[in-house]
């Protein structure tokens, strides 16, 4: 009896620890100090933004069972294709989709957790009834911007924790001028290491449900800044977002 109570209990937590979103109420937390002016200046229409890549890391992760299930559902948005660019090239159309793209959606789907929708603990989906969690947001923005044409490998849902130890999920996109985040806690678009997450783990670019795990020492330190920007920002900057001209960027 006792050790079929201790299972119970075991289970209770591998669960929770699982599944869950942060709601929308709980913020992800304040913006490193300095930021502000330049995460507000980053969406002007003739800017675009510099952040740093999250490092190439290759340990696997345990994919998430909730994606499991969708892929089976929507096998169409779990395909890899070969040679696949890993990155976008960041202009000033892309950066505007990205805000727009974020923001509409948060606005079209209204938040409910998967046990009040769905009666089950996850369940990971393209909603079509207006309502939905943090995954159902992620999976929702990236069939948008894959159906605008940016290629799926540079778009890949990541789990986190925010600073309110909330399970969490988002859409990250890899772009050639660093990565960032679409998050339904917020209709701005920002650099992944301005959000005051803890990263756990996000897709794998290379296998169709593959993830692999984010708790590396090389992600931790990016995420504290200690990392080479990219488009060669000079070391001074912390390039979380600061903002270039569009006129003198170029794609590769």
């Amino acid at each position: 009896m006792r050790q079929g109570l201790l299972h119970l209990v075991i289970g209770v937590i591998l669960a929770s620890v699982a599944t869950g979103c942060a709601a929308p109420q709980s913020a992800v937390g304040s913006i490193p100090s300095g930021l502000e002016s330049t995460l507000t200046a980053s969406t002007a229409d003739n800017a675009v933004p510099v952040a740093y890549s999250i490092p190439d890391v290759t340990r696997a992760a345990i994919t998430p069972p909730g994606f499991i299930s969708f892929c089976v559902r929507f096998p169409d948005q779990c395909l890899v294709t070969p040679n696949a660019p890993t990155k976008i090239a960041m202009t000033a159309t892309t950066w505007q989709m990205l805000q727009r793209v974020n923001s509409s959606v948060n606005d079209a789907i209204w938040p409910e957790e998967d046990e009040r929708h769905y009666g089950r603990a996850e369940f990971w989906t393209i909603p079509t009834d207006g309502y939905g969690d943090c995954e159902d947001y992620a999976l929702t923005k990236r069939k948008a911007l894959i159906d605008a044409g940016l290629s799926a490998s540079a778009l890949r849902i990541a789990v986190v924790v925010t600073p309110h130890d909330a399970r969490h999920a988002v859409l990250t996109v890899a772009t050639d001028r660093g990565d960032f985040v679409l998050d339904n806690l917020r209709n701005d678009v920002v650099a992944w290491n301005a959000t005051g997450f803890a990263w756990v783990e996000r897709q794998d670019p290379n296998r169709a449900m593959g993830w692999v795990s984010l708790e590396e020492p090389a992600v931790l330190m990016a995420a504290n800044g200690i990392n080479i920007p990219v488009a060669a920002v000079p070391t001074a900057k912390i390039a979380v977002a600061s903002v270039e001209s569009a006129g003198n960027s170029t794609a590769n």
